[in-house]
């Protein structure tokens, strides 16, 4: 783990190298009105809402408040800017209108790509989420499936919560599957539902699987390939999001971002292993 993060690291200061300076530096004053106004008050805004493995917040009263790789991009953001950097405090319903109403500079919370939001803010991604599909390692129906796609079979239960937005997934990828929808009691997947062999299969989101699969022993899952972190099943990009219409802002954050990707993925690969 040591060495592929310090592989990570020096990857990210080879890029560093060989991007083009101009791209890596602020805009110069009159460029872009948003980094006028960010020098002008000392500091960078940014929306902040725990959500690992991207943002993690530290509640123990002590060390760094935050962590995290989007954290790690907003850290550098305001160095090369030469500002301090000021959390916002935001919720699920604020995390995107605080951008419009000029209240932060940037939302650095977790922000799925979606089609309803693309037309309201732009994204520097650096991220994904995905969902994987997880059974009981004993189960012949389940140990039988190579593949996601051998779960779309006749012969398999699949197990989602009503209302979740796995559900119009599931019922899409695995039109031949049998369906057993539950309620929701607040869990991050129907954990009970597969244990009582009430269901074959059921959906969850890569991250919780992690410290899922260290908490609940016997469970199996696919993609199985690095416990399933390299899914691509309804995979989306995952990235910090400013206001529209901000085309010199937007072009240096995403080069910035580039030019220490490798950092970015280090980071969220320590969160990954802590969440064990």
């Amino acid at each position: 783990m040591k060495n592929r993060m310090k592989a990570l690291l020096a990857i990210s200061a080879l890029l560093a190298m060989t991007l083009p300076a101009s791209a890596q530096e602020p805009p110069k004053t009159g460029e872009s009105p948003r980094i006028d106004a960010i020098r002008k008050a000392g500091m960078l805004r940014v929306a902040v809402l725990a959500n690992a493995p991207w943002l993690v917040e530290n509640t123990t009263g002590g060390g760094e408040h935050w962590s995290g790789p989007a954290w790690v991009l907003a850290k550098e953001y305001a160095k090369r800017l030469g500002v301090k950097i000021e959390p916002v405090l935001v919720s699920h319903e604020t995390k995107i209108p605080v951008l419009a109403s000029n209240q932060v500079d940037i939302s650095i919370t977790a922000l799925a790509e979606t089609p309803e939001r693309i037309p309201v803010v732009d994204f520097v991604l650096y991220s994904n989420t995905s969902v994987c599909m997880f059974g009981r390692a004993d189960n012949p129906k389940f140990a039988k499936a190579k593949t996601v796609d051998d779960l779309n079979n006749p012969d398999i239960t699949i197990a989602y919560f009503i209302g979740a937005a796995e559900e119009g997934w599931v019922k899409q990828r695995f039109p031949k599957a049998k369906f057993l929808g539950v309620a929701n009691s607040g869990a991050t997947a129907p954990l009970e539902d597969i244990m009582a062999k009430r269901a074959d299969a059921a959906p969850i989101n890569r991250i919780p699987y992690v410290p899922m699969s260290h908490k609940v022993k016997g469970l199996a899952v696919l993609p199985s390939a690095n416990n399933c972190q390299g899914s691509a099943e309804k995979a989306q990009p995952v990235g910090v999001a400013i206001d529209k219409k901000q085309p010199v802002f937007l072009a240096w954050l995403r080069a910035v971002e580039k030019s220490i990707h490798p950092e970015l993925e280090a980071s969220e690969q320590k969160v990954i292993e802590a969440m064990k």
